[in-house]
């Protein structure tokens, strides 16, 4: 297992959203995205379901907690640019936060 501080999972399951069709694609994606920046120390999951079917597929970073909505590969690149480098929640994206709830 590779060292992490953050450990992301992914909703690739069948009830996800209408985006459910490219989920895995976004998973591999991520993938991608994580070993293009050998700085970042996140490791990644596949999910069956989070049962909480929002505008998925959905993206949960933790150990902080925040769920995203991640519809798309647009929001994807944000998530990690933003979120998994630098340290800054995409807000507009965010549906959940641990301790919080929905927002």
């Amino acid at each position: 297992m590779r060292t992490h501080d953050k450990h992301v999972l992914m909703c690739t399951g069948s009830r996800c959203s209408e985006y459910n069709t490219e989920a895995e694609a976004m998973f591999q994606q991520l993938g991608q995205k994580i070993d293009a920046r050998p700085q970042l120390n996140v490791k990644r999951t596949r999910s069956n379901c989070f049962a909480v079917c929002k505008n998925g597929p959905i993206l949960v970073v933790y150990p902080e907690g925040v769920w995203y909505s991640c519809t798309d590969e647009t929001v994807l690149e944000r998530i990690v640019s933003e979120h998994l480098e630098q340290g800054v929640e995409v807000t507009e994206h965010v549906f959940h936060r641990l301790g919080t709830g929905d927002v």
